[in-house]
C-alpha cells in the first residue's frame, strides 16, 4: 500500500511550528506533496532528514514554491512546465513554483509518477486590470497539455496540489456569491470539466468523498469561517486511467479544532494499492 498525502503548507516554516511535523509523524505518509512552501532547498531538506525531496522554488522570493518529499526511491524528476510554454522559452517568474513531477520507484517493480500542483489563485479585482486571470488563464492551458500527455500514458500518474479551482456548487458553502471571484468562474471551472471528462482524470476526493456539499479543504483565518465550515474544496488528488482504479480511500485531514490548524488548507490523503 501507498499513502500519499498533499497539502498547502502556507509557508514550511509556519506550518511546522504549528504542528506540522507532528501531523506527519502520527500520518506516516510514504509521498508528500506539498505548495506553498515558501523556503530555499537546505531549509526543506532540514525538515525532511531522511527523505528524498524535489523542488521547484519560485523565482519571485517569499512566494509559492512546491516540493515532492518521499520515502520511495526518486527515479527522475522534471521541474516546471516550460515545454509547454507557447514559445518554448523559459517559463515567466509568475509561473515558476508550481509544478515538480517525480517518478517514484514503488515496491515490486514499476514506477508512479507524482505532480505536485499549484495553480496561480487569480483575482477578478480590479475588474478594469484581468492581468491575474490572464495569468492563470495561460498557465492552465500548459497544466492542460501536460495531463494529457501524462493521461495518454500507461505509467499510474497522479498529479495532486491546490487547483485553487472549486469545480461544482458543493465544492463550495457559498456558491452563489462567488460565481463572480476567482476561483468559481465559469471559464476557470470548465478547465476542470475538461479533465474529468476528454482527458480521463478522475477527481478521486470527489470519487471517494460521496455527492457532497464538501468535504471542504481550505477555510480563511478570518472569522468563524472554520467553526461553521464555510471553506471551499480547492485541494485534490487526481488520478489518470492507470491508477484510478487502484486508489483505495481518500479522506481530508480536517485539523479538530481552529487552534490545531498548521495551515488554512487541510492535507488530503490517499492510499492506493501499490
Amino acid at each position: 500500500m501507498l499513502t500519499v498525502a498533499t497539502a498547502n503548507v502556507n509557508g514550511v516554516r509556519a506550518a511546522m511550528r504549528r504542528g506540522m511535523d507532528r501531523w506527519i509523524a502520527d500520518r506516516a505518509p510514504d509521498v508528500l506533496l506539498l505548495q506553498e512552501v515558501r523556503a530555499p532547498d537546505a531549509v526543506l531538506d532540514g525538515f525532511f532528514d531522511g527523505w528524498h525531496v524535489a523542488q521547484q522554488a519560485s523565482d519571485i522570493k517569499g512566494r509559492a514554491g512546491v516540493a515532492v518529499a518521499s520515502r520511495l526511491p526518486v527515479h527522475a524528476v522534471r521541474v516546471g512546465l516550460s515545454a509547454h510554454h507557447p514559445d518554448g522559452g523559459a517559463e515567466p517568474p509568475v509561473d515558476t513554483g508550481r509544478w515538480v513531477e517525480a517518478d517514484l520507484e514503488v515496491p515490486g517493480g514499476g514506477l508512479v509518477t507524482v505532480v505536485s500542483a499549484y495553480i496561480h489563485s487569480g483575482s477578478t479585482w480590479p475588474a478594469d486590470n484581468p492581468v491575474k486571470m490572464v495569468e492563470k488563464y495561460a498557465y492552465l492551458e500548459k497544466v492542460t497539455a501536460r495531463l494529457a500527455e501524462l493521461g495518454a500514458g500507461t505509467t499510474p500518474a497522479l498529479v495532486a496540489g491546490d487547483l485553487n479551482i472549486a469545480h461544482r456548487c458543493v465544492d463550495i458553502k457559498n456558491w452563489k456569491g462567488n460565481l463572480k471571484n476567482a476561483g468559481f468562474l465559469p471559464e476557470e471551472r470548465a478547465y476542470l470539466d475538461r479533465w474529468f471528462g476528454e482527458l480521463g482524470w478522475t477527481d478521486l476526493g470527489r470519487a471517494h468523498g460521496g455527492e457532497g456539499p464538501g468535504p471542504y479543504t481550505w477555510w480563511t483565518w478570518r472569522g468563524q469561517a472554520f467553526e461553521k465550515d464555510t471553506g471551499w474544496r480547492i485541494d485534490y488528488q487526481l488520478a489518470n486511467p492507470a491508477l484510478a482504479p487502484r486508489a483505495l480511500k481518500v479522506e481530508v485531514d480536517r485539523a479538530p479544532t481552529y487552534e490545531e490548524r498548521w495551515s488554512d488548507h487541510a492535507p488530503v490523503v490517499a492510499t492506493y494499492d501499490l
